[in-house]
């Protein structure tokens, strides 16, 4: 069902798709050339075979294949659960278990990312939104458990030994919601949070793993849909005074940086898609998401048409790409080193 291949570089819009196999009108949309990536979802999840022949069929829609994401963090942001994946816990049981015994909880996180990064590419699933760097300060009512721990110096060795596992099976990550969205109690799905703190006290706190990690354990960022008056009077992922002069600048990142979803509540104070892309891409994204919105995505596109990629965004891009092949699930099954992994499931967690 695929059109013939076409030879374009990654563009700045990660799109959708509606379904557990591609439309003739999802094919067009994914070989515009402002398309960079695809982003997966429950809804394109029945089994792995389907799932293998969804991502076999997206990345044969171009000649150099779009890269396809997912949010599968562990815990309630897991979006495939069955036919064999692994039930990742929440990220916030391993911050508890490093309260008891840190090398353990530091191990088993290791493995947890091995085995969550191996399944995903088993079916063909590039790369996974994770991990969730924000503080557990038990006032975000959308991060709560999906945050591994309120001290910041934790959350960096535990997102750390995350990473470690995730590359290990040859997959990348990404840290969010820069500088942080632990300290909010709105849900930016759905209202637009605001953190009145002061910049220092941000950069101390919430974003210092983030100052620590940097873009070699990191190669990609998401900023949070969070106003920080004190700093700048938009959010964080459409102000250039945290992504360029901030993030870019101050702390030396030069990985990828994506939007979040420009459809969520969080992002309407930038205007309609074509303001919020724009305020994004100008402070400094590399990619943009729209999710959700067939309508909004194509009209976006359309927008876009005609405007030049930037080649240090397709650099970045291209460097959340794997760089080796991965097992397919058979032979998953019989390696030694997944194997071992998924045994972390048979610890105690403690408390």
């Amino acid at each position: 069902m695929n059109a013939p291949a076409s030879r374009l570089l990654p563009g700045p819009v990660m799109v959708d798709v509606a379904g557990f196999e591609l439309a003739s009108a999802e094919i067009r949309r994914l070989m515009h050339p402002q398309v960079g990536g695809v982003i997966l979802f429950t809804r394109n999840f029945a089994d792995r075979s389907q799932l293998s022949e969804l991502c076999e069929s997206i990345h044969a829609v171009r000649d150099e294949p779009l890269l396809i994401a997912v949010d599968h963090e562990g815990g309630r942001v897991q979006r495939f659960r069955t036919d064999g994946f692994t039930a990742i816990p929440p990220m916030r049981s391993f911050g508890r278990w490093y309260g008891h015994d840190p090398q353990a909880a530091l191990h088993a996180l290791t493995e947890a990312g091995f085995v969550l990064a191996s399944e995903l590419r088993a079916c063909g699933v590039d790369f996974s939104f994770t991990p969730v760097l924000d503080l557990d300060y038990g006032l975000s009512q959308v991060i709560g458990d999906r945050a591994l721990h309120e001290e910041p110096a934790v959350v960096a060795m535990l997102a750390r030994a995350l990473v470690q596992g995730l590359g290990q099976a040859g997959m990348g990550a990404c840290g969010k919601h820069f500088p942080g969205h632990g300290a909010v109690a709105a849900d930016s799905h759905l209202e637009v949070p605001t953190d009145r703190r002061a910049l220092e006290d941000i950069m101390s706190t919430d974003a210092a793993p983030y100052a620590w990690l940097g873009d070699l354990v990191l190669p990609a960022i998401m900023p949070a849909h969070v106003i920080y008056p004190q700093v700048a009077p938009e959010p964080a992922g459409f102000s250039r005074r945290w992504i360029t002069d901030i993030l870019r600048n101050r702390l030396q990142y030069d990985g990828v940086v994506f939007s979040d979803d420009l459809t969520m509540e969080g992002a309407s104070v930038a205007g309609d898609i074509h303001a919020r892309a724009r305020a994004a891409l100008q402070a400094g994204c590399d990619m943009v998401l729209v999710c959700n919105r067939p309508d909004l995505a194509d009209a976006l596109l359309e927008g876009l048409a005609g405007q030049p990629v930037q080649m240090a965004s397709v650099n970045r891009i291209r460097r959340l790409r794997p760089g080796r092949p991965a097992p397919g699930w058979a032979e998953l099954l019989s390696d030694a080193r997944y194997v071992r992994a998924r045994s972390f499931r048979s610890e105690e967690f403690p408390g």
